[in-house]
């Protein structure tokens, strides 16, 4: 899959999960492959484990298959892509209140040795909410790739190798002009290759991981998480609630967001609406938005069946 262009990095490292665990159970040598992925999935008991056990198997299968050795796919017990499902972490849709206590926070982030590090997280939680951009592909941006003149963003080869340039609104670029500015007088590289987000402490740009570790410091500042686990919103719940959001301010602006749907998948980055589609968590908002929008239309096309008399 690699050698087609494919990054393939997900499955690579549950095959390396894999062969950890077969390094562990030397009784399991002479085993068929459906009894070893059962063995590895019930060394965990989450749901989404042993899906990921079983989606690796199937790849493993596959292979075999295609180099002539016969082989069984294990197959995936009955409800078990349903429990998955519900053990997902449903997304959190930030509300514009709670997204301006995260801006506050940002601002007022203690760094006493990083000076440019509070605009900076103010700046990226910008590019989140309002540009709907991923973790990773905040950290990848470079100078160049942040046009004042045109007010858009470039976006390069990010998840499925594509690229884009993104317009943004003026809330936008007045944050990365202010953010461009601190940077500059913070004496970062000025050309155009050098990452956007400079750390000063390691004189080079900010790693995913470390970026991600911020911005969940950040919520848990603003009162939104709670200290311990893994509980309470995510950073890329930014990018849900941008996706939710623009869709509410379509209903609310009397704009058809189904012919509007590819435009938003576009600008997201997705491969196809169905992805969008898995962004569009229901609000009350929303939900209310669309009952009315559907009332009218309903109640329009009724009119037309009877004659053009209402039914009340």
């Amino acid at each position: 899959m690699q050698s087609l262009g494919y990054r393939y990095q997900t499955i690579q490292s549950r095959l390396a999960r894999f062969d950890r665990f077969l390094q562990t159970r030397p009784d399991l040598e002479a085993e068929p492959l459906k009894v070893l992925v059962r063995e590895w999935a019930n060394a965990t008991s989450t749901p989404q484990h042993a899906m990921d056990c079983i989606d690796t198997g199937r790849v493993i299968a596959k292979a075999l298959q295609r180099n002539g050795v016969p082989v069984e796919p294990p197959e995936s017990p009955r409800g078990l892509r349903g429990a998955v499902k519900r053990s997902q972490r449903r997304p959190y849709i930030y509300t514009p209140d709670e997204v301006a206590q995260l801006l506050k926070t940002a601002s007022a982030f203690p760094s006493p040795r990083a000076p440019l590090r509070p605009i900076a997280l103010y700046t990226m939680i910008v590019l989140a909410y309002c540009a709907g951009l991923r973790l990773g592909e905040i950290v990848r941006l470079k100078v160049q790739d942040i046009d004042l003149e045109t007010a858009s963003i470039s976006v390069r080869d990010t998840k499925f190798f594509k690229s884009r340039r993104l317009p943004v609104t003026t809330t936008v670029m007045t944050a990365l002009s202010g953010y461009l500015h601190a940077r500059q007088l913070a004496g970062a590289p000025a050309d155009g290759g050098s990452a956007l987000f400079w750390n000063i402490q390691t004189s080079r740009g900010y790693s995913q991981i470390r970026v991600s570790k911020l911005l969940v410091q950040v919520i848990r500042d603003s009162g939104l998480k709670p200290l311990p686990g893994r509980a309470g919103p995510r950073v890329h719940d930014l990018r849900h609630a941008m996706a939710v959001n623009r869709m509410t301010a379509w209903y609310r602006d009397g704009i058809n967001p189904q012919v509007h749907l590819p435009y938003l998948a576009t600008y997201l980055g997705h491969a196809s609406i169905k992805s969008t589609l898995v962004y569009l968590t229901t609000t009350p908002e929303l939900l209310q938005q669309a009952s009315e929008r559907f009332e009218v239309f309903g109640a329009h096309n009724l009119g037309e069946s009877v004659g053009g008399e209402s039914c009340e």
